[in-house]
């Protein structure tokens, strides 16, 4: 099962990458697979430091602001407790891993990770039909280089009206700043 998740890492000046990701996670979650694009800072901070913490967040938000780079301030974060690299404070849980392994053969990397410590903040309240669609939208987002565009605007439209009917003041405002950002990129 691939859950989406956020990774933060670290990034070479010691700052801290905050970025949106697909995970595979056994059904046991001591194992993990990530899927980066070769070029992503994510892949080259994991590559680097072989360690990261991956959150599980209802915060539609932030996975909209993090998945365009409008992520203009880090949010809370709190210290790792068995890796160098912090937590998100807010996250319903994270999981600090390390990386075993690493198949660079393809355009897409798979970085095998194993759970390091498990971290239980907060119980995951699920997502309602608006938070869903501002998930959908902003992986979307992410994918304006290589999907037609009449596609992603007609997608937007559908999720417009599940946002409209069933989002709270959150899904409004993160499903307004990702249309605004494909209308910068329309074509």
């Amino acid at each position: 099962m691939i859950l989406e998740t956020i990774v933060t890492s670290r990034n070479i000046d010691g700052s801290i990458n905050v970025s949106p990701m697909g995970a595979t996670v056994s059904v046991d979650e001591s194992r993990f697979e990530l899927r980066p694009f070769d070029t992503s800072t994510t892949y080259l901070n994991l590559k680097r430091t072989r360690e990261g913490i991956l959150h599980i967040t209802d915060d539609v938000d932030l996975i909209a602001r993090a998945a365009i780079g409008e992520l203009l301030e880090l949010p809370p974060l709190v210290p790792g407790r068995v890796v160098d690299v912090p937590a998100l404070a807010t996250a319903c849980r994270w999981y600090e891993f390390k990386v075993d392994f690493i198949d660079d053969s393809g355009p897409r990397i798979g970085l095998n990770c194993q759970t390091l410590h498990q971290h239980r903040h907060r119980d995951f309240v699920g997502f309602n039909r608006a938070k869903h669609a501002v998930l959908e939208s902003a992986i979307l987002a992410t994918r304006l280089n290589f999907l037609p565009f009449d596609e992603v605007r007609e997608q937007f439209q559908r999720y417009a009206m599940i946002v409209d009917k069933t989002g709270g003041p959150q899904e409004h405002a993160a499903f307004q700043l990702l249309q605004e950002f494909v209308a910068t990129h329309q074509q």
